[in-house]
């Protein structure tokens, strides 16, 4: 939508299906063409959360997308304390596929991503209880006159892994294999029985075809013989 003799506009695209973000898309009007363009996007995964055991060593993950390139992409770690939001880290990214100088402010973090593919993820070591909660992945993008967006990854540490109860997928998995099996069968027995059927019709076609031969044979010997006249 346009408004006034403006030639440029922003839409602001907000679906209940993405409501984890909503991004700004920058468009420009040339003639009846309207060009479009992604804003910036900080993702976790499909997946944006993790259970882990305490004292393992986990990967926190985001990575960033803008169609239209960065330019000094400032980001930020934060973790969300008890309702206070801590910075575990932040950097500046001069562009795509520079490493950036990542300060650290919080003990056992790791920048691990180093912006390889726009990679700016955090490795957490030695993970206690305290660490469970949830950690905020921010972006602000200059080029994108300082658009922003952020992704919030939760980290449930446990004693133990739960065990994945297969009860119900084993009898679905024997249940399929059973009635496969059945399948097969059936049909080994019916060609089986095809084939017996089909050599039983040829035997019979012999026989027939033998007894044809001797009953024509038969036939010419007797024919054959003249009677004897008396003189």
């Amino acid at each position: 939508m346009f408004v006034g003799a403006r030639p440029k506009c922003q839409a602001l695209l907000d679906n209940s299906q993405f409501s984890s973000f909503s991004f700004i898309v920058p468009c420009q009007k040339q003639g009846d063409v309207v060009k479009s363009a992604e804003a910036l996007e900080m993702s976790v995964g499909k997946v944006p959360f993790l259970e882990a055991v305490n004292g393992s060593t986990v990967m926190l993950p985001c990575t960033y997308s803008s169609c239209i390139g960065i330019e000094n992409l400032y980001f930020r770690w934060q973790f969300n304390e008890n309702g206070t939001m801590q910075t575990v880290c932040d950097a500046v990214i001069p562009s795509e596929g520079v490493v950036p100088k990542v300060k650290m402010y919080k003990e056992r973090f790791e920048f691990v991503g180093m912006n390889r593919k726009n990679n700016i993820s955090i490795l957490l070591w030695n993970i206690t209880f305290e660490d469970g909660g949830q950690y905020t992945c921010f972006g602000r993008n200059p080029k994108e006159k300082e658009k922003n967006h952020s992704a919030i990854f939760k980290l449930i540490v446990v004693d133990e892994l739960r065990e994945v109860d297969n009860t119900l997928t084993i009898i679905i998995a024997s249940a399929v294999g059973g009635a496969i099996a059945l399948l097969m069968g059936f049909m080994l027995l019916k060609n089986f029985t095809l084939f017996v059927l089909s050599k039983l019709e040829e035997k019979n076609k012999e026989c027939l075809v033998t007894s044809s031969g001797i009953d024509n044979t038969e036939n010419g010997l007797s024919g054959s013989k003249a009677p004897k006249s008396n003189i």
